[in-house]
Formats: structure tokens, sequence, C-alpha cells
């Protein structure tokens, strides 16, 4: 019997049997690892559990709780879908079919014009397919073989797909039943495995994304190894549903999108509360941290873009304009200007390390099909910065950055997960370089104590990155924060300043943000809190309700005394009975109404309601602004009337 030795995780070395499975590996490991194992990887590369393992290598075995094992179970789920839908309507041709990130989805071409109530036969047929255990058996053909086969099926899509690929390829499919798709893999052993799915949605998507191809239909869904795993997440999705931005906004005016400017928001005057109230922050706590401010222009010419390299990598993504007959370009990013600014001086290595911050309005051109409200637009506004220092000070500022980007999120109650990537295949620098950059960005959350994912291979061309994902009230992420060094665009704009040897040396500059863009923070803000904002960032703080026509006079004495206090106020004294005025404040989702009658005239009082508590009683006008005043300047999150401060 031969013998090979396979290291596992935890470094620990087994000797098997050689031409065993990966699936076998986990039973004999554990009888728990082997019901819970999705796939495995061998030696870095991602393989089926079926894989035979016939030499000494590096095994690693993936269940639904990693990503490769959700995108393998969800990759499975869209192919039981395919399945399904061929069977229901005979004639569909099939275009791809990919997990994405908490489920699949599936592109259709058919004469059938899908329906809400066909996702539920959709469903119901995916259920049988389930229960028919069919195994799911990877084969491969030479690239000819390959295009015949598909051609016979009348699959021209996957045709068009396998022509793409290189002339040498050997081509790989799965079969289930019978049900074969083109597809790279991996999958679930059995169809059985998929227990718990749903779809979601209906869609139209060009094929490949161009507006040029025909328009198909897509099926969202998604799938959990678990019946309350999907439950949880169907309820999570009802209350995304609610929280949904796009509506809040329209509700309580913050911000409009018009088809005058598909991608380009108009910020209505209680949105721009909000959003100066949040730059406003941002300045206060990086003029702590030692950045200076600077602004560069919108447009810039060609030779700026050809320099940076945008103009031969991202040009489809940018807008450009023809100005006195030279090529000019909005521009889709702060870095290449912040680099003109370093260079409007001689630099010493004595000004280091010099941090820029810019809140800089770019606009990149993304396909219309990809706007989404706030969070995917045309046009926005990010909180960038460049810090531009010596070799010996990364670590340092990587460290300092962290902490104020742990600081900012801190601030709006968000937790957050990090993630390292790594020198990509394709990239710019030496060896000796990114090793430096690597260990520093490494070094620095370590001593920081910050867990983290390590993703190899997915740094930017140019440098290793550190992401900050956030982590919401209803369990979504959203990747905000990212900390990039760069040692490529210093050299591109010929960067130099005098070091202590009297000579010339190119510094080192991280491209760092916090917010990311101040559009689509603020709409992860509107929907983490549900559009009840804590008081610091209302637009409207404080609603004054008059009981009657008598109550106005006072009413507008209260007024002025909170706004001697900075307190943002408005007065409701339209002739309406005071229960609905009260209804009508609670949907503008206002932190607090004063309800002023005759008592309070007479006490020198006023009646408060919160938002979030209801009836808090009459109280002195003073100490109710005194109490809002210090929830404000503490950017706190809740009430302080609820933490039973004085009053």
């Amino acid at each position: 019997m031969s013998m090979i030795k396979i290291t596992l995780k935890d470094g620990s070395i087994r000797e098997v049997e050689k031409g065993i499975s990966v699936y076998e590996v986990a039973k004999q490991i554990s009888g728990r690892l082997a019901k819970e194992a999705i796939v495995g990887s061998v030696n870095g590369v991602t393989v089926d559990l079926s894989y035979k393992l016939d030499a000494d290598c590096e095994l690693n075995i993936f269940k639904f709780t990693d990503d490769e094992g959700a995108h393998a179970f969800r990759h499975t789920s869209s192919h039981i879908m395919a399945q399904a839908v061929k069977r229901l309507f005979p004639g569909t041709k099939l275009a791809i079919g990919p997990a994405i990130d908490n489920g699949f989805y599936y592109d259709f071409d058919t004469e059938h014009k899908f329906t809400p109530e066909d996702l539920e036969k959709i469903e119901n047929e995916m259920k049988k397919i389930v229960k028919e255990a069919l195994e799911l058996k990877r084969f491969e053909l030479p690239r000819e073989e390959a295009i015949k086969f598909m051609a016979e099926k009348g699959e021209d899509y996957k045709v068009e797909l396998i022509n793409d690929l290189p002339e040498d390829s050997i081509i790989s499919f799965y079969e289930q039943g019978d049900f074969v798709d083109l597809c790279a893999g991996c999958h679930v052993m059995s169809t059985k495995e998929i227990k718990s799915f749903k779809l979601l949605s209906l869609a139209g998507a060009y094929w490949r994304g161009d507006e040029k191809n025909k328009m198909l239909q897509r099926i969202y869904g998604t799938s959990f190894p678990k019946a309350s795993l999907l439950e949880e997440y169907v309820t999570m999705l009802e209350e995304a549903k609610k929280r949904d931005h796009r509506k809040l906004g329209r509700e309580l005016k913050l911000f409009a999108l018009m088809e005058e400017g598909p991608g380009f928001p108009f910020f209505l005057p209680n949105g721009m509360v909000v959003k100066n109230k949040l730059l406003e922050y941002w300045r206060e706590v990086h003029s702590k941290a030692n950045y200076v401010e600077v602004e560069t222009p919108i447009i810039l010419n060609r030779k700026l873009w050809e320099t940076s390299g945008h103009w031969f990598h991202y040009k489809d993504n940018m807008y450009t304009l023809l100005i006195d007959e030279e090529d000019y370009a909005i521009k889709p990013m702060n870095c290449p200007g912040g680099m003109l600014v370093y260079k409007t001086d001689l630099r010493s290595y004595k000004d280091f390390p010099m941090r820029v911050g810019e809140i800089g309005r770019v606009h990149r051109h993304e396909l219309s099909g990809a706007l989404h409200g706030l969070m995917r637009v045309r046009a926005f506004t990010q909180d960038d910065a460049h810090i531009f220092m010596l070799p010996e000070q990364i670590k340092d500022e990587i460290k300092n950055v962290c902490n104020l980007i742990d600081e900012v999120y801190r601030t709006f109650g968000f937790s957050y997960h990090v993630e390292l990537s790594t020198r990509p295949e394709k990239s710019m620098g030496t060896d000796e370089e990114w090793a430096l950059a690597e260990d520093s960005l490494r070094g620095a959350l370590e001593e920081l104590g910050l867990e983290y994912k390590l993703n190899e291979g997915d740094g930017a061309f140019y440098g290793p990155k550190i992401d900050f994902h956030l982590r919401d009230s209803i369990g979504r992420t959203w990747q905000c924060g990212t900390i990039q060094l760069d040692m490529q665009l210093p050299q591109r704009f010929e960067l130099s300043y005098i070091g202590k040897d009297g000579e010339k040396h190119q510094p080192i500059v991280i491209h760092r943000v916090a917010f990311g863009s101040i559009e689509r923070f603020l709409g992860i803000l509107i929907e983490e809190f549900a559009g009840k904002f804590p008081a610091w960032l209302a637009p409207v703080q404080v609603k004054i309700l008059s009981i009657a026509d008598r109550h106005i006079e006072y009413a507008e004495s209260v007024k002025k005394q909170l706004e001697a206090h900075g307190i943002r106020v408005q007065i409701d004294d339209r002739a309406e009975k005071i229960g609905y005025k009260i209804r009508e404040a609670q949907l503008e989702k206002n932190p607090y109404m004063l309800i002023l009658g005759d008592k309070d005239i007479e006490n020198n009082a006023v009646s408060v309601r919160s938002r979030d508590l209801g009836e808090l009683g009459g109280m002195a006008l003073e100490a109710f602004a005194e109490t809002l005043v210090k929830e404000i300047k503490e950017r706190s999150l809740v009430s302080l009337f609820e933490k039973g401060e004085e009053v």
C-alpha cells in the first residue's frame, strides 16, 4: 500500500493511502467534519471533495462558514436552479450562473417572461432535484469537442464563452442527472446537500454587461445548509427593505434622484445638514491627528492622467472633454492631484510624516444598471488623505490610520472586521519593495492586536492594502475604509525629498479613506439608523408643537432660546389637532418634540416627548436644553434622558 503525507491547516501531518479522496480524509479526521465539509484545497487550489490525492500536499477542508465553502454551496444552488428552469421551460438557453455574496443568480435567454409566480414553481422543481440526490460529476473535454458538445445542445452563450478561452484549454463540465453545465467548479458532492434555499427576485441583465447585447432574464436566490439560517437571512432582507435609504431619503427629504441626472444625486436641505455634520466631524478628527487639508481641481489635463496611468487603464470609467483643443478629464480619484500638491515645494525628511487630507468631488462612469441610490453613484465625495513618509515610518503611520478609522467607526456604533490583501499576479515594483510593504502592514495589524483575514494576491497593482468592513445592526457588511501602501505613484510623478545624507530620495505614500464615499456612508447610516439619526446628526433636533394659536408666541420664544444653544429647531404652528401633529413629527423621525400648552406657559416649562422613549413629561426649558446640548456635543448614539441624566 503506497502512502502519502498531507499537511493540514493546523500544521499537523497525516499519512494516508495514495488515491484517497478529500472527503475520505475529512471522514478520518472526524464524522462531524465529513458532514459539514463542502470543498477542499490542495496546495492552495480549491478542489471538490471527490478529488483524489496522489502526492504529498497541503490540504485544507472548507465548511459553509468559510468563503470557499459558501461559494461552492451557492454555485451548486445556481446549477440546481438552472436544471429546474430547463425542465419547466424547455428551450431556455443558459448564460452564466455564479455564486455571489450571500447568494447566487443565473441569466436565462427564453421566450417565456418570468413572473413572481414562476419563482414558486421553480423552487418546487428545485426541491424535487434535491430529493433526487443527484451526484455532481466533473468531466473534461478538449476545446473543439467542448464547442461541439455545447453547440449540439443549442447553448450559444456557452459556445461563445468557450471560444474566448485559450486555444489549448481543457474545458470542464459538471453533470447532475440529465443536466450538464460548462463550469470550472467547484461543487458539493450531491444535490441532496442543498437543503434550504429561496428565490428572491427577477431582474434584466445584458449579456456580458454590455448594453449593445441582448437583454437576458436574471433570477436571484440564496441558500443555506440550515433552515434556521435561511429564515434569519430572509428576516434580515425584510428589515433591510423597511430601512431602504432610497425610500427613507424621499420620505425624510434628504436627497432626490432625478432622470435629468442618473447617478448624480441632488442633496436637499435636510440631507445637506447631515452631510455637513459628517464633514464637520471628519475635519475635527483629522485636525486632532495633525492632518492639513487641501483642495485639488476637478478637471485636469490628459498629460496628468497619462502620468498616473489612468488614461490607459481607467479611461472607460472617466468623463473626458476637450478644452482649447486639448484632452482633459474630470477626476475619478484625488490621488494624482495630491501628488502635484506635494511637488509644489522642496521637501525634506524633516517634513515627514506629511499628512494631507482632501474632501474631493470625483466622477466615475458607472453602467446605468449598476446605479443604486447613494450606494453606487456617478458623482461622490471622497474623504481622501495621502501620507508621505520615510520607509521606517510606515508601521507607525499604518497604526495611526487604523486607530483613526477605529475612532470614526466607534462614533457611529459600527463593529468591523479587517482584511489584508497582498501582492497580485500583475504588479509593479521589486520583490524587496513588496516585502517591506507587506511586512509593515502585517506588523502594524499584529502590534495593534487586530485580527485580520488574509487575501493572498488581492492587493492593488501598486501595493498591498488593508480594508475595513463595517457590520451594521442587521448583520450586513460594507467595505468602507481602506489603507493602501503605494511605492509606484511617487515613481511615476518623480516625487522626492532631501534625506539626512543631503541626497534625493523617493517618499513612500499611504492612500487612505475612512468614510470612503460620503454619499455611500450616508446611505449606510440612513439604513443603520432606519432614518432615526442620533440627535447630533438629525436635520431637525427639536420639533415644537403648539396645541392652539394662543401658544404660538410662547413657541417662538422657546425656539429662540433653543437656537441660542445651537440647537436645530422647527415649529409646527398649523391649525391641526395635536395628535395629528405628533404623528407627523414621529414620521419625520425628529429626536425630540416639545408640546406646548397652557400649563407649560404657566410654569415656564416644556412637555417633552422623545421619538424613541415616548412621553418624558414636563421639565424646565433650560434643563432640557442643557441635557440635549450635552448629548449633541458628545455625539451620543442614545438619548441622555434614556441614560437617566439629570434634567
